[in-house]
């Protein structure tokens, strides 16, 4: 049996068919940089530096086939053999290499699209275990607690250790309303964690924004959708009409954005950059092989920003975040991003499925690949724990609170009124508020 498995592969390997891979449209990818291709084509021969098959190994591989067939304790069926074969394949490549069945790969399109059931967080596989990459924004996820560096032990009574991560995912995954039990482990936590989710519709905004005070302005990136770059210029233009002006400076906030559209991260660059590169990548294949340019316009005009980025930063926003930094257009501040300086082409296949394969490093405009190293901040805020100083029975006296004081005459927010709102924003976000601090030195140096 096993010789004539062996004849027939070596006889479908005689074929012509080969399917050559250009590249095509963009398509987001968990936790990633993604570009997509579809195309098929048929060639001749061979080219002349292409390896010789390696025949044994196929021998080899026919054997073990066979054997488990014939001998495993239970019956499995051809499919699976073959499609966990392909894993195995992909998997040892890299921690972003993957095959995609057809219900998995539905789902990857769907995440594109900010629209998606589950519990939502930004996984990937670590020494066995499912680690969160970040939780996503007003999810079911972020609401019970789950952080970035959480490890995902158990999905209900099952253990994670031996699943595939497309496994664990699909077990996360299911009718929004059902409950699913997760157990963590946690740095600094003494024992596990066990967390009940209920799981839900999950409809990712992109961008979101607010004035912080008169002149400052904020833009959240919770992912890079396909529709980010609009929903950036949109937001931008509101903070220009709610602040009745120009900004004197803006925190862009990438903290726990685990990646997505490449096409995305270059149109949020190429809102701040008015000119050179923003990003390129290199490959074996030249279809690879790309560099993006910035546009020559400035949607903040010049005004002084600040990238707050964090472990949970990664792919695309470090695209962003190293782009900027390399053409000192704005201050990175934070912690050191996650380190994902990979591409991954999604190649489709018959019956529905893909394979998710990594073909190229990005690199930032002054030749840095962070693959492995991430970006290192301008300005590093350790992580911090703030708690208020127990107020003294002896307060400060000052001029307001002696008898008969002139009042200021001045009808806005008294400076009491400033200050609590300055306190409430560093007990609720310390890096955020660090963050405005500097924009408010730079506005005042460059006065």
């Amino acid at each position: 049996m096993e010789i004539e498995r062996l004849e027939i592969i070596r006889y479908m390997l005689k074929k012509k068919n080969i399917f050559i891979l250009s590249l095509g449209i963009m398509l987001g990818v968990f936790m990633g940089v993604c570009v997509s291709v579809f195309a098929e084509q048929e060639v001749g021969e061979p080219a002349a530096d292409t390896e010789v098959l390696p025949y044994e190994d196929l021998r080899t591989f026919t054997e073990i086939f066979g054997r488990i067939k014939r001998d495993y304790v239970e019956p499995v069926s051809d499919k699976k053999l073959f499609e966990d074969a392909i894993r195995g394949m992909l998997s040892g490549l890299d921690p972003h290499s993957a095959y995609l069945v057809a219900d998995e790969y539905q789902q990857l399109k769907e995440g594109t699209t900010g629209q998606f059931g589950g519990l939502g967080i930004e996984v990937t596989m670590e020494n066995g275990f499912v680690k969160v990459v970040s939780p996503i924004d007003d999810t079911p996820a972020q609401r019970a607690g789950i952080k970035t560096g959480d490890l995902i032990v158990r999905l209900d009574d099952q253990p994670v250790k031996g699943m595939t991560l497309a496994d664990a995912v699909k077990l996360m995954r299911g009718e929004p309303g059902s409950k699913i039990l997760l157990t963590v482990i946690r740095e600094g936590a003494d024992a596990p964690l066990k967390m009940t989710i209920t799981r839900d519709i999950i409809k990712v905004k992109s961008v979101k924004s607010r004035i912080l005070e008169k002149g400052y302005g904020y833009v959240r990136i919770s992912s890079f959708q396909s529709g980010t770059g609009e929903n950036l210029k949109e937001a931008l233009a509101a903070l220009k009409k709610e602040n009745t002006g120009n900004l004197k400076g803006l925190v862009l906030d990438l903290r726990n954005n685990p990646g997505g559209v490449l096409n995305a991260a270059v149109e949020v660059s190429d809102a701040f950059i008015k000119n050179g590169l923003i990003v390129y990548t290199e490959g074996r294949i030249e279809n690879s092989e790309m560099r993006f340019n910035a546009a020559p316009d400035d949607l903040i005009d010049g005004a002084p920003m600040v990238v707050l980025i964090n472990a949970g930063s990664a792919s695309a926003s470090e695209i962003v975040a190293g782009a900027l930094q390399d053409q000192k257009r704005a201050v990175i501040m934070g912690e050191k991003s996650f380190g994902k300086g990979s591409v991954q082409t999604i190649l489709p296949t018959s019956g529905g499925s893909a394979v998710k394969l990594t073909t190229a490093r990005y690199y930032t405009p002054s030749g840095r690949s962070i693959q492995a190293e991430g970006i290192e901040p301008d300005i590093t805020l350790a992580r911090v724990k703030l708690e208020e100083l127990e107020k003294s029975e002896f307060k400060p006296v000052k001029e307001a609170d002696l008898s008969h004081h002139l009042q200021n005459g001045n009808s806005k927010e008294s400076k009491e009124e400033a200050q609590e709102k300055e306190k409430e924003a560093l007990e609720k976000d310390y890096p955020l508020y660090q963050a405005l601090t500097l924009l408010k030195g730079i506005s005042i140096m460059k006065k």
